[in-house]
């Protein structure tokens, strides 16, 4: 029997593929105050879920569609005199209900909706692995080469034109790369978690760090300890692997807190 044979193994490189995707890119979603743009994201691969089984695709494509779209959507309506989180509050809701609703209708379809709203990452196969690692391969790669960019836009899009970067094509990079995680991550922590696995190793890299680099590479090592944590924290206790890991992501926020302020007080 080999490693990959192993579906703990397996799930365990799963996660740290996902941990690893979503840790530089969640620093870039905390920085821009964009947690519920990536919440409004995941919702709609719900959507996407629906309708890739109802017309028969593939469901990777179809939650990398639909991520875009609702992306898309948000862009739009921002720009046409609406409140960012009343768009995203909108749109977010809306296409988690609308793709709720879709799957039920489904009648000839059976599926497991708990592993799409919660992720089942125990049952990934070694398909599975090559795709969340292609597309976490994918995402390091454009974080990688448009770094500067994507940083000097976000701390200062006035000093960016100035520096002939466009901070708008910056923000589509950082959606695409955005939904490539959602599409990626739905198997390991499900629609309703890939947000918080976004968000919660940066917030609790930032106390640690003291550059943009060192809190992309301390987000990225709390992310996979949150990650093999959750896992052992299921298989100890018999509860479900997504909500533990991101339940050991909330500790170890809780930790790396209380250690930033034991710091600032010396």
């Amino acid at each position: 029997m080999s490693f990959l044979d192993d579906f703990l193994a397996r799930a365990a490189l799963a996660g740290l593929g996902v941990a690893l995707a979503a840790a530089p890119l969640g620093c870039f979603v905390v920085w821009r105050r964009m947690a519920y743009f990536g919440e409004a994201t995941a919702h709609a691969a719900v959507l996407g879920v629906a309708f890739a089984l109802g017309l028969g695709f593939a469901v990777m494509p179809a939650v990398l569609i639909a991520a875009l779209l609702m992306a898309l959507l948000v862009t739009a309506m921002t720009g046409r005199g609406f409140a960012m989180d009343t768009a995203l509050g909108v749109m977010s809701h809306t296409a988690l209900a609308a793709g709720l609703v879709a799957v039920t209708l489904l009648a000839d379809v059976r599926l497991d909706l708990m592993a799409y709203l919660f992720g089942d990452i125990l049952a990934v196969t070694s398909g599975d692995l090559a795709v969340i690692w292609g597309g976490a391969a994918l995402v390091l790669g454009l974080t990688l080469w448009r770094w500067p960019a994507l940083l000097l836009s976000t701390l200062n899009p006035d000093l960016a034109r100035a520096s002939d970067i466009d901070p708008r094509r910056e923000e589509m990079v950082l959606t695409l790369a955005l939904a490539v995680v959602v599409a990626v991550a739905i198997k390991v922590v499900g629609v309703l978690l890939i947000a918080s696995l976004l968000v919660i190793p940066p917030a609790a890299a930032r106390p640690l760090s003291h550059t943009p680099e060192q809190m992309a590479l301390t987000a990225a090592g709390l992310g996979a300890c949150a990650t093999l944590g959750g896992l052992w924290a299921a298989f100890s206790f018999d509860t479900p692997t997504g909500p533990s890991i991101v339940c050991t992501a909330a500790l170890l926020f809780l930790l790396t807190t209380v250690l930033g302020q034991l710091r600032r007080n010396r």
